[in-house]
C-alpha cells in the first residue's frame, strides 16, 4: 500500500557543461520557462493500483501532488486556495479523465512567462538567462547570456516538444484563445 513517486523539481543546470545533466532535446533547462527548464520525468508505482508499464501524457503539475495524495488518503486541505488539482484519475489509468487543463509558466516576481492549454503553448514576451552557449565544466559553473522574448510565440507541443517552430502566424486563432486565459490569470 505504499506509494513510490520518483521526480524532480526543474530541468538540468545547462551552464554546469559536463556535470549539467540533459534536457533531453527540450528547449533550455533550469531556470527558464521552456520545456527543457519545466518538463520533468514522473514515475510512479502504486501496487494495485497504477496500471504497471503504462504512460500518460496528460498535462499535470508537482503541485498536483498535495491535493492528489489528500483525496486518495481522505485527507483534509487547507481552505486557502490550492493551484493544484487531484490528478488521481490519471494515476489509476483513466487517461480519458482531463483533470488539468492548463499550465501557467510563472517566473521571477510573479510574472507570467507562458501558458499551455493541451498541445499549445503560447510564450509570452519575458526576459530570461541561457545557460548552454558559455558552460562550465566539471562542476563550475559557467556564464549565463541574457535573452529577451520580444514578440509572443507558440508552439504545438505534440509536434514541437523541442519548442523549436514558432507556428504563431499560422495559428492566431489559438493565440485569441491561449491570450483569454493569460488574462484570466493576470
Amino acid at each position: 500500500n505504499t506509494i513510490f513517486i520518483f521526480t524532480t523539481d526543474n530541468g538540468p543546470w545547462l551552464s554546469y557543461g559536463n556535470h549539467a545533466g540533459s534536457s533531453g532535446g527540450l528547449r533550455e533547462g533550469k531556470l527558464t520557462s521552456f520545456e527543457g527548464g519545466q518538463r520533468v520525468p514522473f514515475i510512479i508505482r502504486w501496487p494495485g493500483n497504477v496500471p504497471k508499464g503504462t504512460v500518460c501524457n496528460k498535462l499535470a503539475c508537482a503541485i498536483d501532488l498535495l491535493p492528489t495524495l489528500a483525496a486518495i488518503t481522505d485527507g483534509k486541505l487547507s481552505k486557502n486556495k490550492i493551484d493544484g488539482v487531484d490528478i488521481s484519475s490519471l494515476w489509476k489509468g483513466d487517461f480519458e479523465s482531463t483533470p488539468r487543463e492548463t499550465i501557467l509558466y510563472y517566473y521571477g516576481k510573479n510574472n507570467l512567462n507562458a501558458v499551455r492549454k493541451g498541445n499549445w503553448k503560447l510564450v509570452l514576451p519575458h526576459k530570461y538567462k541561457i545557460q548552454n552557449t558559455l558552460a562550465g565544466k566539471d562542476g563550475a559553473p559557467g556564464r549565463k547570456e541574457r535573452m529577451n522574448i520580444e514578440k509572443p510565440e507558440l508552439y504545438n507541443m505534440s509536434r514541437d516538444s523541442g519548442e523549436r517552430y514558432n507556428v504563431i502566424a499560422s495559428h492566431p486563432e489559438k493565440v485569441k484563445e491561449l491570450m483569454v486565459v493569460v488574462e484570466k490569470y493576470r
